[in-house]
């Protein structure tokens, strides 16, 4: 059967055996007029008033968005904010902060495309440094070891709107709801600590889980110490369109969205597969091998162990260049010797958590993949199997097998989530 994988802009088409099991997302149907659905969202908010009533004159506003290694869909969420602000708050006391956590800074093109021409030279929009001690407000303690400082720009705001995506997560449970402010809106000693080896190991930090989850717990700590005053949450369904968009008190509106989420990408499956075929979603989140670790997680859910995952990811940021994450994996011989340095006591790093979660994936199947925008060298530093052909690659390993080899795909990657039903 053919089968056609998610892959950068596009898609990559490979023949799979056709016994192949495809899990698929099972959203709701697109909203028919997501901006119209928004609007009544922003003037019937959950656990809050509307924003219209929120906003007053003088008022400085940070409206937090998600960065562009995600597919919020910012032309939908930010002008429809922006116009329940209209009349009320002056255009030069907006200010829109791209939640960045540790990764780069967007390119004044990303900008473009995330929020369009006419909002760009509108309205100030600032890419978060959570390196910038002087960008940084100090809180104090969140909870005992967890230090608390975020962007200042948000903290100062006498009204602080967060906007996000919201989706299954590796570890953090789900995006979205807080998560726009922290880890998004944090500095680098409040995220080392959100993303410690001590919580990410937690069998509780995983895919679908709230709480008790120490990483989302810890975020959620952070973010109650400059609350957002309203939050905006969207859930995507077929061909990254609107299914479903919250507004309200932070928490309310999240476990809406978390709710309608899990019913479209937690997929139970009955036993686990020799081979699993995997993407990280497409563009944007397959930008770079950090993001692709995702994929591969979800893959690894559902294969035996010892199994073969292959996921496709385009890769066309690279590793990428910026943060660490090629350098910690190379720091270590093998994905066990990497697992034992990360939660050796005393070793912190930025990116620690992706290598960490990719020395799990990797101490129970191994793991090809194919991406256009990486060399073979750059993929097995990495602990990884170069392929350059998947459904030859697949084929390879079903030849080894032998023909009650079961195999399954993830077309859409992490936008499906399957788990093995007890």
């Amino acid at each position: 059967m053919q089968v056609g994988l998610a892959y950068g802009r596009g898609r990559l088409d490979v023949e799979l055996p056709p016994t192949t099991q495809v899990v698929e997302p099972a959203p709701g149907p697109p909203l028919p007029d997501p901006a119209r659905a928004l609007a009544a969202a922003l003037r019937d908010p959950v656990g809050c008033p509307p924003l219209a009533e929120l906003a007053r004159p003088g008022q400085r506003v940070a409206l937090a968005v998600c960065d562009a290694t995600r597919p919020q869909p910012r032309r939908l969420v930010v002008p429809q904010v922006l116009a329940e602000l209209e009349g009320k708050v002056a255009d030069e006391d907006v200010t829109i902060l791209v939640a960045t956590g540790t990764h780069r800074p967007n390119t004044e093109a990303e900008l473009e495309e995330m929020l369009g021409p006419e909002v760009l030279g509108r309205y100030r929009v600032v890419n978060h440094d959570c390196r910038d001690p002087a960008g940084l407000a100090d809180l104090g303690w969140a909870a005992p070891g967890l230090p608390a400082r975020l962007n200042r720009l948000w903290v100062e705001a006498d009204l602080r709107i967060a906007t996000g995506l919201v989706e299954p997560h590796f570890f953090a449970g789900f995006s979205g709801g807080p998560k726009t402010v922290a880890p998004g809106l944090a500095g680098l000693d409040t995220i080392l600590e959100l993303h410690s080896a001590r919580r990410i190991a937690s069998p509780r930090a995983t895919w679908g889980v709230v709480g008790p989850n120490p990483v989302q717990q810890g975020l959620r700590q952070v973010a109650a110490l400059a609350p957002a005053h309203l939050c905006v949450d969207v859930v995507l369904g077929a061909g990254q369109q609107p299914s479903g968009v919250f507004a309200g008190e932070a928490a309310a509106c999240h476990a809406r969205a978390c709710a309608q989420a899990r019913r479209a990408a937690m997929a139970p499956l009955r036993e686990p597969f020799d081979v699993v075929v995997t993407t990280n979603a497409g563009w944007p989140l397959d930008q770079n091998l950090y993001q692709a670790v995702k994929g591969m997680s979800a893959a690894s859910a559902v294969v035996r162990q010892g199994g073969l995952v292959v996921c496709a990811a385009e890769c066309a940021d690279g590793l990428p260049e910026h943060g660490s994450f090629a350098q910690i994996l190379a720091s270590a011989p093998d994905p066990a010797s990497l697992a034992r340095m990360i939660e050796s006591p005393g070793y912190s790093a930025p990116d620690q958590w992706q290598a960490q979660v990719l020395a799990r994936v990797l101490s129970r199947c191994r793991v090809g993949v194919k991406a256009s925008f990486l060399t073979d060298e750059q993929l097995r530093g990495a602990h990884l199997e170069p392929v350059h052909d998947v459904a030859g690659r697949v084929g390879e390993e079903l030849a080894r097998l032998g023909p009650r080899a079961r195999v399954c795909a993830l077309p859409e990657g992490p936008r499906t989530v399957p788990y093995l039903a007890a």
